[in-house]
């Protein structure tokens, strides 16, 4: 036997399998067995373990139902029409398992740990306007008399060739099988395990979620954040219930209104200004209230202590803002231009941001572009080319004054700049306010709650207090305040 030689300097590598290493382990395993199904980029999945060998102990079935009247006949119709959405996954998952279950008897088969693979995927088109995207997933078991887990997510392609795509969702669908059995005691390694062989450049994964007995619990409010933390998206999105949303279905031809803070915790401020801009936004013309949504914006470098994402403080934030009925994003988008280019993505429609004065001071900031060829021109041209209104909310000085978009100081070089804008319509201040909120701070609440300090409860909207109490959010600790009484 020859022994593998280390040398001084040598540093650990963890060893990726090969996606042939992989497809076979799966086909080795004399339990492992179930069906593939994939629609819209071939069958690229299930070839790889056809080519690995030993496939006919792990496949039960290998089918691509691509005419619409036979998909239709076997998964059932849509509401609305489509073929590439979560719910036809997720009747393709279970019709395939419920076939499983039915045509294999157990007592013929009580080892056997079934499996369903899905794809449901459109390619880039002809005139490479629209570059593809898809829904995949998988749902299996891991002891023959347990129920079953599911993990399903929804990926955008970024080549821009059609065989390369399908060659990459092929290699995905590997990872994401042998990830599923292999690694599911840890699904952040699991999330990132779905790009072995792959790059970032390759696809973006912009929505996971994971059910089942294995993933009990799992925060996927947490594996959402993982998506932006890793990479692998830029944004995601998750709504008052706390499941994911797939960010293109919800913000798809909406009017939006966005708020960006740390919201740690959020207060009586954040409320208020969401409360006094959106009224004013929706008096706005060909601004629908059935067709608004008002997005609560975290960037990630709001969610980072000393360097790190705090995952339990990020926690504590979400569970509070969905509480409160609001559907929170995630994001990637230091500048604010980023976040109206990413919404013009999916619409066209009206959107508004409504921020304080220090904020709006900062966007007017020219070292915050200088990584941009057109520097701060450039950044606001993005910013305001569509049809973008900022619902400003005023600040208190040291002196008692009220700060708003009319007295307001900017960097002299941008006074002109900012006046343009401001004399456009294009700020607009929000003067229904409350003037005692104005002295309320997120951190002087959030040391308060930590150190116990009294009085802070009454700074939140109602029932917040409640909720941190409870479940002892942001530090708070009971005993502390015993002590202290």
């Amino acid at each position: 036997m020859v022994s593998i030689i280390k040398l001084k300097g040598d540093k650990a590598i963890e060893q990726i399998p090969a996606i042939k290493d992989k497809a076979l382990r799966i086909n080795l395993n004399d339990n492992i067995y179930g069906t593939f199904a994939e629609i819209g980029a071939g069958q690229e999945t299930v070839r790889h373990f056809f080519r690995a060998g030993g496939s006919s102990g792990t496949i039960a079935k290998a089918m691509s139902a691509y005419d619409k009247d036979f998909s239709d006949a076997i998964y059932g119709i849509e509401d609305d029409g489509r073929y590439v959405t979560e719910s036809r996954l997720k009747k393709m998952l279970n019709h395939e398992v419920e076939l499983i279950e039915k045509r294999l008897k157990r007592d013929k088969h009580p080892n056997k740990i079934f499996f369903s693979f899905a794809n449901t995927v459109a390619t880039i088109d002809f005139a490479k306007q629209f570059k593809g995207h898809g829904w995949v997933g998988i749902k299996y078991q891991v002891e023959p008399d347990e129920d079953y887990n599911e993990i399903t997510l929804h990926i955008r392609f970024k080549e821009t060739d059609a065989k390369l795509q399908q060659e990459t969702l092929g290699v995905l669908g590997v990872n994401l099988i042998y990830g599923a059995f292999y690694k599911y005691n840890d699904p952040k390694k699991l999330l990132r395990y779905l790009y072995d062989h792959l790059d970032k450049d390759q696809l973006e994964i912009d929505t996971i979620n994971f059910s089942g007995p294995r993933f009990a619990n799992v925060d996927n409010r947490l594996m959402s954040l993982q998506l932006v933390k890793n990479g692998m998206t830029d944004a995601v999105m998750f709504g008052p219930d706390g499941k994911n949303i797939l960010p293109a279905s919800i913000l798809y031809k909406k009017n939006i209104l966005a708020l960006r803070g740390s919201f740690r915790p959020v207060t009586q401020v954040n409320m208020d200004m969401y409360e006094k801009s959106l009224k004013m936004f929706l008096e706005e013309s060909k601004v629908d209230k059935e067709n608004t949504l008002v997005i609560f914006e975290i960037t990630l470098s709001n969610l980072r202590s000393e360097g790190e994402i705090d995952e339990r403080d990020f926690m504590d934030r979400a569970e509070l803002l969905c509480s409160l009925g609001q559907t929170v994003m995630i994001s990637n988008f230091q500048e604010y231009y980023k976040v109206v280019e990413y919404f013009s993505n999916y619409t066209k429609a009206r959107m508004g941001l409504a921020m304080g004065v220090n904020n709006l001071v900062d966007i007017f900031d020219e070292k915050y572009y200088r990584h941009l060829s057109g520097g701060i021109l450039e950044a606001f041209g993005k910013l305001f080319y569509r049809d973008l209104k900022v619902f400003l909310y005023p600040m208190e000085d040291e002196n008692g004054e009220i700060i708003n978009s009319q007295n307001l100081k900017v960097h002299p070089r941008m006074k002109e700049l900012y006046k343009f804008f401001a004399y456009n319509g294009k700020v607009v201040d929000i003067t229904d306010f409350d003037k005692d909120h104005l002295k309320i701070f997120s951190r002087e609440v959030l040391k308060m709650i930590s150190t116990g300090t009294p009085g802070w409860e009454k700074l939140l909207p109602k029932g917040i207090a409640d909720i941190i109490k409870q479940h002892q959010l942001f530090g708070y600790d009971p005993n502390r305040i015993l002590e202290k009484a």
